[in-house]
């Protein structure tokens, strides 16, 4: 098949199902007894120190990649790169990121996300520059704020060590 031959349908098909597994084994393989949230490989591998996040959203980028072979409209494919960008930035912190992966479930919105697009290409993709747009100022501003608590953490211990 040349590079530039969108996949046939079957393909296209059987790429939307791979995506649903990787989002389901990432972010909802198990239900976590007494709750309605599920959990999945994404916060387990999370809790390993300095890669776990790292090596989750690696992962996780394969269902970009088959959002880039079906040729996703590039406004979804942002919207699942700042999916992945969030859940890597958030997770970074330790117990409290990996809470937040449990509920944020970025994998399996981009499972959806790409369902959705490969479904409906023609839709509409105006309202989606806007939910970017808050997400990523969003994502901004809780880094921002996460520099912040650090340089103030910091700086308190610096002056409680240092007279």
């Amino acid at each position: 098949m040349p590079k530039d031959t969108p996949p046939s349908d079957d393909v296209r098909e059987h790429l939307v199902e791979v995506a649903d597994i990787l989002g389901k084994v990432l972010d909802t393989t198990v239900r976590i007894p007494g709750t309605s949230l599920y959990i999945g490989l994404d916060p387990l591998i999370g809790l390993i120190p300095g890669i776990g996040d790292a090596v989750a959203n690696l992962i996780g980028t394969l269902i970009l990649g088959i959002g880039a072979r079906l040729r996703l409209p590039r406004i979804v494919l942002a919207r699942m790169s700042l999916n992945l960008l969030i859940n890597g930035t958030v997770g970074a912190v330790p117990i409290i990121g990996d809470l937040f992966s449990v509920w944020f479930q970025s994998h399996a919105r981009n499972a959806a996300l790409l369902r959705e697009a490969a479904l409906k290409p023609d839709r509409e993709t105006r309202p989606d520059w806007l939910y970017v747009g808050g997400l990523v100022g969003g994502t901004v501003l809780l880094m921002l704020l996460l520099i912040a608590g650090v340089v103030w953490l910091v700086a308190t211990l610096w002056t409680m060590l240092v007279p």
